[in-house]
């Protein structure tokens, strides 16, 4: 099943694409992408527990959460989402499936990065665990990625963490991804940073996506499935 992309141009939409008109690399760059129909992300563990789940309830819009090539640092941007271990559990994260699309003639994703931290005030804090270039899974801009032992994450009851997930777009100028976003809310509002500034949209460190980005019909969310070992504790 293929899901139609609608990209999101200076030209024809631009009241709806946020971007540096100064900047001939913003323009390059929408935060925001649009699409038909998402994909499911076909899992790398079939069989696996799901531990957490809120890959539902798509809106229909992307987010930018890319890592590009050294020369488009400064538009390097990160999306996060929240997400609670109940009381009396322990989880071991093995896989991560996130739901996302790419821009309009944009290569695949080298790799993917996947990034846990604790919660700080209703944000992302101190990082738990981070799984550089690894190898996902990828349907058409969704992805399952396994979390390879040297750094999957044990994440103690109780707490709340944060999960980023961002696509590693190293090959050529102008290829982006974007995680899809939900129309629903779960926890916190999610969070996105761009500590380079190259969008100039005054969210250099960890903010309210939402408010970070504006409003062009993304929800609230991202969508995300965490796979893994569920260890009840004794009390």
């Amino acid at each position: 099943m293929s899901g139609k992309v609608f990209f999101l141009t200076t030209v024809s939409l631009s009241a709806l694409v946020l971007c540096v008109s100064a900047s001939p690399a913003a323009n390059r760059f929408p935060v925001t992408h649009i699409r038909s129909e998402v994909h499911r992300a076909i899992s790398a563990m079939p069989g696996a527990v799901t531990l957490y789940d809120q890959n539902s309830d798509d809106s229909g819009v992307a987010v930018l959460s890319t890592n590009f090539t050294h020369d488009f640092d400064s538009f390097d941007s990160y999306g996060a989402d929240d997400f609670a271990v109940p009381r009396g559990h322990k989880w071991k994260i093995r896989e991560v499936e996130a739901a996302g699309v790419y821009a309009q003639n944009s290569n695949p994703a080298q790799s993917e990065n996947v990034l846990f931290y604790r919660d700080a005030m209703g944000l992302p804090g101190s990082l738990v665990a981070e799984c550089d270039g690894l190898p996902g899974i990828d349907n058409d801009g969704s992805f399952a990625v396994k979390i390879p032992k040297s750094c999957r994450a044990t994440l103690k009851g109780g707490l709340k963490y944060w999960i980023s997930v961002v696509a590693n777009e190293n090959n050529a100028c102008c290829t982006e991804w974007a995680w899809e976003t939900r129309s629903g809310q779960l926890g916190r509002a999610a969070a996105w940073e761009n500590p380079g500034s190259g969008f100039r949209r005054g969210c250099p460190e960890w903010g309210v996506m939402t408010s970070c980005v504006g409003s062009y019909g993304e929800g609230p969310d991202f969508m995300f499935t965490l796979k893994g070992k569920d260890i009840k504790l004794l009390t």
